[in-house]
């Protein structure tokens, strides 16, 4: 079964021309723990994806694919 692609952060990073190290000194985490993130291994909280929308100066929203894509 394909792994559902729930966040868009690799993307939104990319369009940015900003790195999973950049994001994970920016909120003082593991670079390790950015890429699970970033490749939608793991997710982090609602609490830090604003955290990373902030960071990023994009809508809360544009961080999640559509859920129509599941």
């Amino acid at each position: 079964m394909p792994k559902k692609q729930i966040n868009r952060l690799k993307v939104v990073l990319a369009e940015q021309g900003r790195t999973n190290k950049w994001l994970a000194e920016e909120l003082n985490k593991n670079e390790t723990t950015v890429s699970r993130w970033c490749t939608n291994e793991a997710q982090p909280s609602l609490e830090t994806f604003a955290k990373i929308a902030q960071k990023l100066n994009v809508r809360l929203t544009s961080l999640f694919n559509d859920e129509s894509n599941y």
